[in-house]
């Protein structure tokens, strides 16, 4: 038997996009992902332009995550020229890295995927009922964007981080009011992570690769690529030779790329960090991860997320209990000829930055990759063993639907980000 059923829009998610399911006796012979945003061309927009504006282009990429792209785009021109950044400056990224992921998961969880399993349509219908959780989000919210601020200048698009250092230095008073906010915010993060563990998701696994940078400690910024599930212990994917195992890809009608990586479809993000990184967390961290690792369910992306809240305030209150800023001066950063490659983590996943530049330091060729790029190809393959046992339960249409979404939800997409969801037909 084949249905036809379209589904004008999906909201919830950053960017819009179409799902087309062809479905044929209880099977799903294809499902689509398209973005039907514009195509942006933001490897194009950097070409030709001066090793010192790449960062503040690419950091217009995308308003939700632009610390990422901005720190990475940084970090591949550093790698191209030579250049090794201060401890200072490296803490200083790593802490507006994690004030991005405070902001970015909190907002994802509280106001994109919560409502679907309280029964709203909207946090704003949520409000009258649960005015302690929105209360609870706007704090965790609230302390992001200090965060970000302080060390980035704004809160959206920063402006003090620069090529082998940082403009402006927040004062030790600054990062000591930083310090009580993020230890008054510790229970706030607990308790999201306590309501996203109890709340009701669908019962579905499905084993995939999952990739993520992988360093000494769980961090965002340093250390190489590895993955679960694919090759074993060790450096899966060095920086430089990304390209021999990620093979990016474009459907026909599709504005975003899609990636594969030894062939096959794959997760990057909060639960495929932790699938790769969760020994490297300290103890007292490790005990609160409340499922088993590996965990193969795509939901339970959104509990990793409230995780990483927690972890990252941690993480935060390390940093800032070290550091001792001083102004450092400009650094003497003299172009020449070469590429310069650099992969760290988004909120979302792992995020790949790749320039080539002529002598006078002017970008010649510039691929990025961003996470949801990587991650469409693993939700299309999800959606296909997703849906069959719904039709099997005579689901209806409108339950169906409100599934899909939940899972798409789940793995936090910005097709903005992508467009270099949700409409829904069914074939």
């Amino acid at each position: 038997m084949k249905q036809n059923i379209t589904i004008n829009h999906i909201t919830k998610i950053e960017g819009h996009a179409t799902l087309n399911l062809r479905i044929d006796n209880g099977i799903v012979k294809k499902a689509e992902i398209k973005s039907v945003e514009g195509a942006r061309f933001f490897e194009d927009i950097v070409k030709g332009r001066r090793w010192d504006e790449v960062n503040v282009l690419t950091s217009r990429i995308c308003g939700t995550c632009s610390p990422a792209h901005s720190i990475n785009a940084l970090m591949a021109v550093e790698n191209a020229f030579g250049i090794n950044p201060s401890g200072q400056t490296r803490m200083l990224r790593e802490l507006l890295s994690l004030g991005s992921i405070i902001q970015n998961h909190t907002a994802h969880l509280y106001f994109l995927s919560l409502p679907d399993y309280l029964g709203y349509e909207s946090a704003i219908q949520m409000a009258p009922k649960f005015r302690p959780e929105i209360k609870r989000a706007l704090n965790l919210k609230h302390v992001g964007n200090k965060l970000t601020f302080i060390i980035g200048g704004r809160e959206v698009h920063p402006v003090t981080n620069r090529v082998g250092y940082f403009s402006n230095v927040p004062k030790k008073e600054q990062l000591k009011d930083m310090l009580s906010q993020l230890k008054n915010a510790r229970m706030d993060a607990i308790k999201t992570l306590d309501l996203f563990s109890k709340l009701n998701y669908p019962k579905f696994e499905r084993k995939t690769h999952y990739f993520a940078n992988r360093g000494k400690v769980y961090n965002m910024l340093f250390g190489p690529i590895h993955c679960h599930n694919c090759c074993g212990p060790g450096v899966c994917i060095p920086d430089i030779d990304y390209k021999n195992h990620f093979n990016e890809y474009f459907q026909e009608g599709n504005d975003s790329k899609l990636v594969q990586a030894l062939g096959k479809s794959y997760m990057v993000g909060a639960l495929a960090r932790l699938n790769v990184n969760a020994d490297t967390l300290p103890q007292k961290l490790r005990k609160m991860i409340p499922f088993k690792l590996p965990n193969y369910s795509p939901f339970m992306n959104n509990v990793s997320q409230a995780f990483e809240i927690v972890w990252a305030i941690e993480r935060c209150i390390e940093l800032i209990e070290k550091l001792e800023p001083k102004q450092l001066s400009v650094p003497d950063i003299k172009p020449k000829a070469g590429r310069g490659i650099a992969t760290s983590e988004a909120p979302r996943g792992v995020l790949i930055h790749d320039y080539t530049f002529d002598k006078r330091g002017y970008v010649k060729k510039a691929n990025i990759i961003t996470p949801t790029t990587q991650n469409l190809a693993n939700m299309e393959d999800d959606i296909k063993e997703f849906v069959p046992p719904l039709l099997k339960a005579n689901a209806s249409k409108e339950r169906i639907v409100l599934e899909i979404e939940k899972l798409i939800r789940a793995y936090d997409p910005c097709i903005s980000c992508a467009t270099h969801f949700l409409k829904v037909n069914w074939i």
